[in-house]
């Protein structure tokens, strides 16, 4: 990156429901490729933005961060007016912060946040709700998904809880904080925090609890299900796309910093 350039930080919202997920992928809508067209649109040239997790079909986020260099020309508050002024309905650029040109959004990352809607009154099936929740619309014992919830908190193996994992890293996630709490009067909220996540984790997690608050399944578990290889006990099918959200992702102090 020269000097005539400046490489920007952004955090973006997005409703993930007309999208292929994050990535850009040829005759699919995603979201990298709606930035990176309007990117290309603005100044000129294509600009590959980098985003710090890589989204899948129908989720969404309120926190995800993503970094793009443009010419020096441009400030921050030019660049989003920009974006916001060009980018589909469904995509908005909360902020741009300059950002240290060895800035990595997804590497320097040393937390990720996410949160899950299930829905458990009738207004959840609604056309208003049902597009950023999981409408299932019956009641669950949320003391039984807390028990549950608990029993993850700490450095766990969530190979159990996963589409695929990374090899070369392993499946052991160290989770920071995590809980459920009520979503207004429409159902509960699933909040947890780690330092990195496994593909369809959160999804997995969501739908073996939510199975634990309906009585299908037994609180025990999901002792055995942490950690566990053998492919002895499996979890739930993943809970639906629609009610998964993206809500922060931490960095070092210094690491953003231009």
């Amino acid at each position: 990156m020269s000097e005539r350039e400046t490489r920007f930080k952004l955090t973006l919202h997005y409703d993930g429901s007309a999208f292929h997920g994050w990535q850009a992928q040829p005759g699919q809508p995603t979201v990298q490729g709606a930035l990176e067209a309007v990117i290309s649109r603005i100044i000129g040239e294509h600009r590959t933005v980098t985003g710090a997790g890589r989204t899948d079909t129908g989720v969404h986020a309120t926190g995800q961060v993503a970094t793009v260099t443009v010419p020096a020309k441009w400030t921050a508050r030019e660049l989003v007016r920009a974006l916001n002024g060009l980018l589909p309905p469904g995509v908005w650029v909360k902020d741009a912060t300059p950002a240290d040109p060895g800035f990595h959004p997804r590497f320097d990352a040393v937390a990720r946040s996410y949160s899950y809607r299930v829905g458990t009154a009738p207004e959840a099936a609604s056309p208003f709700h049902r597009r950023w929740c999981w409408p299932l619309c019956r009641p669950l014992d949320l003391d039984a998904a807390v028990r549950a919830a608990a029993m993850i908190h700490g450095e766990h193996g969530f190979h159990a809880f996963a589409k695929s994992g990374q090899p070369e890293r392993g499946h052991v996630c160290r989770v920071t904080s995590v809980r459920w709490r009520p979503l207004d009067e429409l159902g509960a909220v699933f909040e947890i925090t780690a330092n990195r996540f496994l593909h369809r984790m959160v999804r997995y997690l969501v739908g073996t609890m939510v199975d634990i608050a309906l009585g299908r399944r037994k609180e025990e578990e999901m002792v055995v299900l942490l950690g566990r290889a053998d492919g002895g006990l499996i979890t739930s099918p993943p809970a639906p796309p629609e009610g998964l959200f993206l809500t922060g992702v931490e960095y070092p102090a210094t690491a953003s910093s231009s």
